[in-house]
Formats: structure tokens, sequence, C-alpha cells
């Protein structure tokens, strides 16, 4: 949704109060900052490897 989309949709009274309360929300503390950076960065975790793939013999297959 681009800026003006929203803009249609919410209306400049409603924006206008979006922002003055952004405004009074207290700065996010270092630690605050420093966890969601991992969640965002890395949002499962550990990233999984796939596993190899096991080559099979054609009379295998065909089974």
């Amino acid at each position: 949704m681009t800026r003006e989309e929203r803009r249609a949709l919410l209306g400049d009274d409603v924006i206008a109060e979006i922002h003055e309360r952004v405004a009074q929300a207290p700065e996010p503390s270092d630690e605050l900052v420093e966890k969601l950076r991992r969640i965002m960065t890395r949002p499962a975790g550990l990233v999984p490897q796939a596993a190899p793939v096991r080559e099979t013999s054609p009379a295998a297959t065909a089974a």
C-alpha cells in the first residue's frame, strides 16, 4: 500500500493522531533493539540445512 493509498483510506486526522502517539512513545532500550534485531534477521533461529541427496541404483527406483 502506498502512502497516498493509506492517506486516502485513513484520512489526514487519523494519520496526524498516529504521528502524535508515536512521538509520545519512549525510545527503546539498547537491549530491546538488540533483541529485535536478532529476531528480525533470523526469525526462525538457525537456518536448517538440507539433508544430502542419496543416490540410488536404477533397480531401487523401479521397485
